[in-house]
């Protein structure tokens, strides 16, 4: 039987801004997800790397000006790994073996990897999204795996995913799996629930910047908007191995440092509206070789 929403579903998300669905994908699943990530990173090339790391929000410091590089700006159409800067020693070598030194593998591993292309086009998947609302063909962007490695694996600031994926108006969400146990000791997510009916505006985006790079800048008019931040009550949400977690795009949320002696590797990817306008200086732009593909599309290809 295919999947569907129950009503219940549906108000909680519009309540909360966010949901978890246990057990949304068989575990053998997740498992054959697991293994082709695992295998990605085994295989690919460091030595050929140019060490870029990545750092969860924009608004993480100086460290995070390394989201302006080619390496990540030209990774829309790519399979790429972002390196953890705690598996990075003072002399700029890892500290740790490099298959637990990777935050994230991005952003087009929906297209360009079998495996997680079949999972993201599933007609589950698509039963949920249309449960949703979305229904104008709506784009599957950024796909990636996000690996949070034992001891090092990163904070991830409180933010909301609108400030990052900008359409007008503003429709993304993202899909969040997990392939391995998501616990408040490795860094489950956490939400401030609701926050996304306050924070419907979007008050700040992280473009690119004319002369190359990114910046984050207020959206002009919104400079005295009130921005909802983490001054109120936050939820865990813990989740299993094969779990689903929704997430709004204004919803406010964050995930905490993983110092445990376990890996919390999930994959996601975002879904917007076809019908809104996407913004010609998002940080993430498509590419005449691979534009975004619809959600909806039978048999999409590499």
């Amino acid at each position: 039987m295919s999947f569907r929403l129950t009503d219940a579903q549906k108000s909680q998300f519009e309540h909360d801004g966010y949901l978890v669905i246990e057990d949304f994908f068989p575990q053998a699943q997740a498992d054959k997800l697991l293994g082709t990530a695992n295998r990605l990173l085994r295989e690919f090339d460091l030595d050929s790397h140019p060490g870029t790391q990545f750092v969860g929000t924009a608004d993480a410091g100086p460290k995070s000006q390394h989201v302006g590089d080619d390496y990540f700006l030209d990774s829309g159409d790519k399979i790429r790994f972002f390196l953890e800067p705690a598996a990075i020693g003072p002399d700029g070598k890892l500290t740790r073996p490099k298959h637990e030194a990777v935050n994230k593998i991005g952003h087009a591993l929906a297209m360009l990897d079998p495996d997680f292309r079949a999972f993201s086009f599933s007609d589950d998947v698509k039963n949920l999204v249309r449960d949703l609302g979305f229904h104008k063909d709506p784009k599957l962007i950024q796909s990636m795996v996000i690996c949070k490695p034992k001891e090092v694996g990163g904070k991830v600031g409180s933010h909301d995913d609108q400030t990052f994926l900008t359409t007008n108006p503003s429709t993304a969400m993202g899909l969040w799996f997990a392939l391995e146990d998501a616990t408040p000791e490795n860094g489950c997510l956490s939400f401030i629930p609701g926050s996304h009916k306050l924070n419907a505006k979007v008050t700040k985006r992280l473009v690119r910047k004319p002369g190359g790079g990114t910046e984050l800048v207020t959206v002009p008019g919104m400079e005295n908007e009130h921005k909802v931040d983490w001054d109120g009550p936050d939820q865990d949400s813990p989740s299993g191995s094969p779990d689903l977690v929704l997430i709004h795009g204004a919803v406010v949320h964050r995930s905490e440092r993983n110092t445990s002696p376990k890996s919390r590797m999930i994959y996601t990817f975002h879904c917007i509206e076809g019908s809104a306008e996407w913004l010609d200086d998002n940080w993430l732009q498509p590419t005449p070789e691979m534009p975004f593909p619809s959600l909806f599309d039978t048999s999409p290809t590499m």
